[in-house]
């Protein structure tokens, strides 16, 4: 059996509609208006932080095509999404699967997890010459999505190095971690680096020889460093805490609300506000105020207030 699909319409006759980028600055829909100024509110501060710390944030450097890899393009419907992990962004990536596969796909949950994950799945702005990124920069609607970011912190700790499956991180980081963090370590714990404590994550997130050695992984790495929204105007900025509203205002933007919403499931394993404050317990107030200023252009940029339960020196 056939089956219709709903992008035929789409592909075909796409062009000479509005793009979301047009209908993002000048909403036809009164709903769409309210919370674009919301949006606006977002954009604004990104805006004003970017520009009181310029001397940290734009360093004056040129962006390169490594700088754009977390950029995921949708040519369909002329949008670039930057993943941040821990941010819903398996199902973000499984979204534009299907908003990307030309009807190959039609809902989002039946696309595995692993397989939103095979980067030769979506296409990078970075596989682009010069001229077609900079053409995309300036006419896609550019989004990203943001989290409390201890929240985001302590998520990847929870997901990366307590989850027995995640052997691999084990043994690239948990390793590393163990030896240059824990005193008189066993050998096994050594060899299998399976056992890290936050307290020992932390240590190793602030010590300055792991700032120099290489880049944070991106599962702990600041959103602004991935998605460089200091060089990068995004339009949109959705947030974790307002997913569901955030994600189907892009939908409705893109002109597929109407069949594509954005996924929902009550994820009892996520991780709280609650507890983030108990991992938090056990770390000193100066590795917290250390912690702090690695992500502090996070906090402001997307508007975080500092965490009630930090002990700031």
């Amino acid at each position: 059996v056939m089956r219709r699909n709903p992008f035929g319409m789409d592909i075909c006759c796409r062009k000479g509609s509005r793009n979301p980028l047009q209908e993002l600055y000048n909403p036809t829909q009164v709903s769409l208006s309210n919370t674009a100024i919301l949006h606006q509110i977002r954009r604004d501060q990104v805006t004003d932080t970017c520009r009181a710390n310029s001397v940290s944030s734009r360093k004056r450097r040129v962006l390169t095509p490594n700088d754009l890899k977390h950029l995921v393009v949708d040519e369909d419907h002329e949008m670039i999404y930057c993943y941040v992990p821990k941010v819903a962004c398996t199902n973000w990536k499984r979204v534009m699967m299907v908003l990307t596969g030309r009807g190959k796909y039609s809902d989002p949950m039946e696309i595995p997890a692993n397989e939103a994950h095979v980067s030769s799945n979506l296409k990078t702005l970075n596989q682009y010459s010069i001229p077609e990124i900079n053409h995309r920069l300036k006419n896609y609607m550019k989004f990203l999505f943001v989290r409390e970011p201890f929240e985001r912190l302590v998520s990847a700790y929870r997901n990366k190095f307590t989850q027995k499956y995640n052997t691999s991180f084990h043994k690239r980081y948990g390793t590393k971690i163990v030896r240059r963090q824990r005193k008189n370590a066993t050998q096994e714990a050594l060899r299998k680096g399976d056992d890290v404590k936050f307290e020992e994550f932390v240590a190793y997130l602030i010590d300055p020889h792991t700032q120099r050695e290489e880049p944070f992984n991106e599962h702990w790495q600041t959103v602004y460093s991935l998605c460089h929204p200091c060089h990068i105007h995004y339009d949109l900025i959705g947030k974790y805490e307002t997913l569901e509203e955030d994600s189907n205002y892009i939908l409705q933007l893109a002109g597929v609300s109407n069949y594509l919403k954005f996924p929902t499931y009550a994820k009892s394993t996520r991780t709280t506000d609650e507890m983030t404050t108990e991992f938090f317990q056990n770390i000193s107030s100066e590795h917290q105020t250390q912690l702090y200023e690695v992500y502090k252009l996070d906090f402001l940029m997307f508007n975080y207030s500092v965490p009630s339960y930090l002990k700031l020196e």
